[in-house]
């Protein structure tokens, strides 16, 4: 994109920005040619300003213009000269751009964080398994031997309670109360609800 320098005192038969933009607002596209020419660069610049892109601030300046050529007759020349006019719009769309572009690297980054497996959540979820079977143990290791033998039989090997009293030779309602009772030792023991 060429800068133009900014025009010097007003020559006879040269309009200014202001006037190429009422007759814009008209429908005159020679006039938005002169217009383009003068506002451009400041466009340009308020966009570079705020992108720090030079291709972003191209496309920023662009999109500006094509709204000037669009919208020029909401312009008021009571409110505001044409380049404050088009220098307004060009850093509104600046920093919609920097908020576009922030928020597509973190919907980027999300997505590759989701992709990601996750070494840092393994690591803590096995060390609080480790901990927790640590307890376990623990827990177990203060029941009595006849409990502590009944609750692994039936917990960690899987049998049933007709199995465990098969196993320890012992009738089953006597199993049955090893396990409740030792259950309920270990339920103490781990500080768990009943």
């Amino acid at each position: 994109m060429t800068c133009v320098p900014s025009p010097g005192p007003r020559s006879p038969g040269r309009v200014t920005a202001d006037e190429a933009l009422t007759r814009v607002a008209d429908g005159d596209t020679d006039a938005f040619t002169e217009l383009y020419d003068m506002l451009s660069p400041a466009v340009h610049g308020t966009a570079l300003s705020v992108l720090r892109d030079p291709d972003h601030a191209a496309e920023v300046t662009q999109e500006v213009m094509v709204e000037i050529w669009r919208t020029a007759p909401r312009w008021d020349a009571r409110r505001g000269t044409a380049r404050a006019w088009a220098t307004t719009m060009a850093h509104r769309r600046a920093i919609d751009r920097v908020r576009s572009v922030q928020a597509q690297r973190t919907r980027d980054q999300a997505a590759i964080d989701a992709d990601r497996p996750r070494a840092f959540d393994v690591v803590s979820e096995q060390a609080e398994s480790n901990l927790e079977a640590q307890r376990v143990r623990h827990c177990l290791g203060g029941l009595t031997d006849t409990q502590r033998e009944a609750v692994v039989l039936a917990y960690y090997d899987g049998r049933t309670y007709r199995e465990v009293a098969e196993d320890l030779e012992a009738p089953l309602p006597t199993v049955k109360s090893r396990i409740r009772d030792g259950l309920s030792r270990l339920r103490d023991c781990l500080g768990v609800a009943a």
